[in-house]
């Protein structure tokens, strides 16, 4: 396989499986970590929607699934399928230092081992799954945040995640 299409394969499944952990966990409903409020609230004051931008300042201000996914493909590279499930202990370990009280993180880095793994098959590296995680956060972070957090927003409804539902 190519790399340029595997990396692009890889950038796409990396931003399906965070943003669907971390909108299935609630991460648009409210803000669950300090500071997550303050950029929810900048991002609904230019013009984007607040449930994304609460999305957006869970991911920045804990160790959610994008954090997840990125360690779970750092540690599948140097050890395996034990490399993804040692990552996935230290999300929990940085979840709890946060004050987070959810899963999100641990969930998203043991479905992107899984993921990882399966894609193993298929010819992918994990260096192309962790090339592909920056691309995805920089598509949610780093672009348009209003914009990014409108199209978030819309994935939230649709999960009725919606934090003015």
């Amino acid at each position: 396989m190519s790399e340029v299409i595997g990396i692009v394969i890889a950038a796409i499944l990396c931003w399906l499986n965070f943003v669907i952990v971390d909108t299935y966990f609630g991460l648009p409903e409210q803000p669950g970590v300090r500071g997550a409020r303050n950029i929810g609230q900048d991002v609904e004051k230019r013009g984007g929607d607040i449930a994304g931008g609460f999305f957006q300042g869970n991911i920045l201000c804990s160790p959610d699934a994008s954090a997840g996914t990125l360690l779970a493909s750092i540690g599948y590279l140097l050890l395996g399928i034990p490399g993804g499930i040692i990552a996935a202990f230290f999300v929990f370990i940085g979840n709890r230092l946060c004050a987070d009280p959810g899963y999100a993180g641990t969930t998203g880095c043991l479905t992107a081992t899984a993921i990882i793994s399966i894609c193993s098959f298929m010819g992918m590296a994990p260096e192309m799954f962790i090339v592909g995680m920056v691309i995805a956060i920089l598509t949610i972070m780093g672009i348009d945040q209003a914009k990014a957090s409108i199209v978030l927003g819309k994935i939230a409804k649709k999960f009725n995640r919606h934090a003015r539902e």
